[in-house]
């Protein structure tokens, strides 16, 4: 009999996880309208914590693309939640790639309805596992995902709250003012531009604020050329109109995804204290952290 060892020549990252905070996610399947969709479940982990709640709140995610894929490759923005008592629900909906040809084609002309029947889909399958808290269910995503966020937000009523991270909110003016590269990407996804314009400006949820109504968090870059900032500040605007608990934090020099580590790291720390704000309990925050912001029309 033989043995072999493996040696560790480099790593990308020198961080250090000490055991047992480290979430190991299952894949799972769930019925949603066009039959089963997919994802990936992450139990609170934390071997200093416990609880006595029934169910956990719930973060689902949603990859951007939108006909990219998410994986079950460590992620450490996941990991943030799951170590701080969150339960996280990463969705591969349909028209996401690795799931075969016809899975990746129900996003044909039916975005902004396939994805966001599926994250919903998702979300209440745990509901109904025992698996999730129905009334702290939250819901983020950037770009693409961003965009599914705010449809979730404004044409279901399933979640309670829910981050954008430069997301889309207004479909006619994405395709009227992106990049060259995916001028007519929205064509495929949506209806061709500008012909079938009323299918955009039906699906955007800058036009449906009169059915939202729970909070939202919106974060930008301020060079972002993909998704123009303009987006975010109108979503914001017309969340304050409505009298909506939001905020808007815009985050100087970063483009479409954050790069600056220091960035990074006070997008995920906000997002939680949103939460901790909207959901009623208390961050833990040991070396001070945690920047605490105005959420505008939240009462205390």
């Amino acid at each position: 009999e033989t043995t072999s060892t493996a040696e560790l020549l480099a790593c990308s990252s020198n961080a250090k996880i000490p055991d047992g905070f480290v979430s190991i996610p299952k894949t799972v399947e769930f019925p949603s309208p066009l039959g089963t969709s997919y994802g990936y479940y992450y139990p609170p982990t934390n071997p200093t914590a416990s609880s006595e709640e029934a169910a956990p709140p719930l973060l689902v995610k949603v990859h951007g693309g939108p006909t990219a894929c998410t994986s079950a490759s460590f992620n450490p923005g996941i990991q943030f939640f799951t170590s701080r008592g969150f339960a996280v629900l990463d969705v591969d909906y349909g028209g996401s790639t690795g799931y075969g040809r016809e899975y990746r084609r129900r996003l044909r002309g039916k975005w902004g309805i396939v994805d966001i029947d599926d994250v919903c889909a998702g979300a209440e399958y745990l509901v109904k596992q025992g698996l999730a808290d129905p009334k702290r269910l939250a819901i983020d995503g950037g770009s693409a995902g961003g965009y599914t966020t705010l449809g979730a937000l404004a044409f279901r009523d399933v979640f309670t709250a829910g981050c954008s991270l430069f997301g889309v909110a207004d479909c006619s003016a994405l395709a009227a003012d992106t990049h060259k590269f995916e001028s007519r990407y929205l064509d495929g996804l949506i209806g061709k531009w500008p012909e079938e314009k009323a299918l955009y400006e039906e699906r955007a949820p800058i036009n449906s604020v009169d059915t939202l109504s729970c909070p939202i968090l919106l974060l930008q870059g301020d060079e972002d050329k993909i998704v123009p900032p303009n987006q975010a500040e109108m979503m914001h605007a017309a969340l304050l109109k409505k009298k909506i608990p939001t905020a808007l934090k815009m985050y100087k020099g970063e483009q479409h995804g954050f790069r600056k580590a220091e960035n990074i790291e006070d997008a995920l720390n906000s997002e939680l204290y949103f939460y901790s704000k909207v959901f009623g309990f208390t961050c833990y925050d040991k070396d001070n952290e945690i920047k605490p912001f105005t959420v505008d029309n939240l009462e205390e």
